[in-house]
């Protein structure tokens, strides 16, 4: 029985593996900074950016390993399916960022140098072109009104009233039972009008709630709730 072991690191030389890592680095720590500079929202995570770089790295020695062999890809995807991962994305944003440091590891992995550099610094400078003049934003800004009001007495034309005087469009999201059904919760979008304040608003419908809290949230889609 033959119990000699063959190693298959013939196939590439220790400079392919160095230039392949190296390079894998640069280009996804380059898409780090380019994530952390153009970050808007307050979610940043310095755990997230840490993986990209290592997603990066990692994509590139599984596309140096599988090379052009059908049966090693075939078997590192069914190695790779039994992973799970709970983490919800919090942004859209983000998961173009993971696709875009897995498409730029793999054409390093596959040595094809010239088109990861190229890819990544069109597409990083296109992400800082959009970033630095706010393309496709929509300037309206609205915000969601909470009030709580007791069950019992029809509370709603009142609230719709003073909605009337404050905003300028207003629209009624949700409408339920909380504390065991102690107190109604009702939830709006508005829009302000431009002489009127969140103060304002507030101060009138604790009028009509009958000393139950009311909250106007601002910025409500560019923050997580």
């Amino acid at each position: 029985m033959d119990f000699n072991l063959q190693d298959l690191s013939g196939t590439f030389s220790v400079g392919d593996i160095a230039a392949v890592l190296s390079l894998a680095f640069v280009l996804s720590a380059a898409i780090g900074w380019v994530y952390r500079f153009t970050h808007r929202n307050i979610s940043y995570s310095q755990s997230y950016v840490q993986t990209l770089v290592i997603l990066g790295m990692l994509i590139a020695l599984i596309m140096l390993v599988v090379g052009s062999n059908i049966a090693r890809a075939f078997a590192l995807v069914g190695a790779l399916s039994v992973v799970r991962f709970r983490n919800a994305i919090k942004e859209t944003r983000d998961v173009g960022f993971i696709f875009l440091v897995m498409g730029v590891g793999m054409a390093v992995g596959t040595r094809f140098y010239s088109l990861a550099i190229i890819s990544a610094v069109a597409i990083t400078l296109i992400i800082v072109v959009m970033y630095r003049f706010d393309w496709f934003a929509l300037n309206v800004q609205r915000q969601v009104v909470k009030v709580q009001v007791p069950p019992d007495g029809d509370y709603t034309e009142g609230l719709q009233d003073v909605l009337l005087r404050y905003t300028s469009e207003f629209e009624l999201v949700s409408m339920e039972t909380i504390r065991g059904g102690a107190l109604t919760e009702i939830m709006y979008t508005v829009r302000l009008k431009k002489n009127s304040t969140p103060g304002d608003l507030i101060a009138a419908l604790s009028e009509r709630t009958a000393g139950q809290r009311v909250s106007v949230l601002t910025g409500y889609d560019q923050t997580d709730l």
